[in-house]
Parts: C-alpha cells; structure tokens; sequence
C-alpha cells in the first residue's frame, strides 16, 4: 500500500479529540490553521507554563492508522481525531523515521520533529489506553506508540485520499524521541 493520508482533523480548542474536516490548511513554520496548537512558538498548556518562548516542534501531529486497528483488536475503539492528530495516515510506519524526515503531501510538507509523549489524559478519554499506546519491552525499553510530531516546512493543503511521499535526511539518521 502506499502512503496516504486517511483523514484530517482540528480543534479550535484545546480538547483531547480533534474534529475531522475535509481538508486542513498548513501554514508553514506555524501549524493547522484554526488549530489550538498552531503558533511558532509552543502552545501545548504545560510547556507554555515552563517556557512560552520555546519553539514550536509540535506543530502537526501525525498518527498512523494501523495503531487504530491494532488498538480495536485489543478491545479500545478509538475513531480516527480522536487520540487528538491532525492527520491520520495509512501504509506508512511513522515511528521508525528519523528525526528530520520531510512528509510531501500535494503541495504542502511537513518536518517530522519526534515522538508523541502520550499523557494521563489518554487514560481520561479511555480507561487502560494509555499502557497500549506507551509500552516497555522485555529490557525496559519504553517505546511511545502514539504517532510523530512536526513541523510545516511547505505550507498546503491536505485532504484525505491525497499520497505521501517520504523523503529521508541526509545519513547519519537520529532517531525520534520525545518531543
């Protein structure tokens, strides 16, 4: 399958779900226009409380679809939006790109920046859903399963349906960590 983008979703507002939309607007080095989470600067409630000047890495938050099914198989139902993404893609294994990788959508791209940091409130919107999405392995090793974040480098507009093409940084490659 190649890479494509299922749905695109925003809020306003600063809630958990995100609605979904027929397109979305990307403004480079800001976000989702009409998004609670666009600026150039961060706009995430804690991070805003630690240090409102920071910048922004987590403009647009991308999930992938199969965790949705594999998520479903263990009893969570969850739609896409509502783990709170922008865009929730198919056929495209986000989490094992590196730091730096540039998301071609139509016109528009996205910089990917890092991981998700799944919080508590994953757990408010559905009870043990948070232990599916962050997971240790049998070292201990934690791995976040809740999709990357990034940055608009083109802005554009995306609307589901549209493909992806995935263009790699220059080697030597860093892997994503939390941002």
């Amino acid at each position: 399958m190649s890479p494509t983008v299922e749905s695109v979703h925003l809020s306003a507002a600063h809630t958990f779900s995100k609605t979904p939309v027929p397109e979305i607007q990307l403004l480079e080095g800001v976000g989702v226009a009409g998004d609670a989470h666009s600026g150039r600067t961060v706009k995430h409630r804690s991070r805003v409380a630690r240090d409102p000047d920071q910048p922004n890495l987590r403009q647009v938050h991308l999930l992938h679809g199969e965790l949705l099914e594999q998520l479903a198989a263990e009893g969570h139902h969850v739609a896409p939006g509502q783990l709170g993404e922008n865009i929730t893609t198919a056929g495209i294994d986000l989490l094992s790109l590196p730091v730096g990788t540039r998301l071609h959508v139509a016109e528009a791209s996205i910089e990917v920046t890092g991981l998700r940091n799944p919080c508590w409130q994953i757990d408010a919107f559905q009870p043990g859903l948070l232990k599916q999405v962050v997971r240790k392995n049998e070292s201990g090793q934690v791995h976040k399963l809740a999709g990357v974040m990034g940055v608009v480098a083109c802005g554009g507009t995306v609307r589901p349906g549209e493909g992806i093409r995935v263009e790699l940084p220059a080697e030597p490659h860093r892997r994503l960590a939390g941002v």
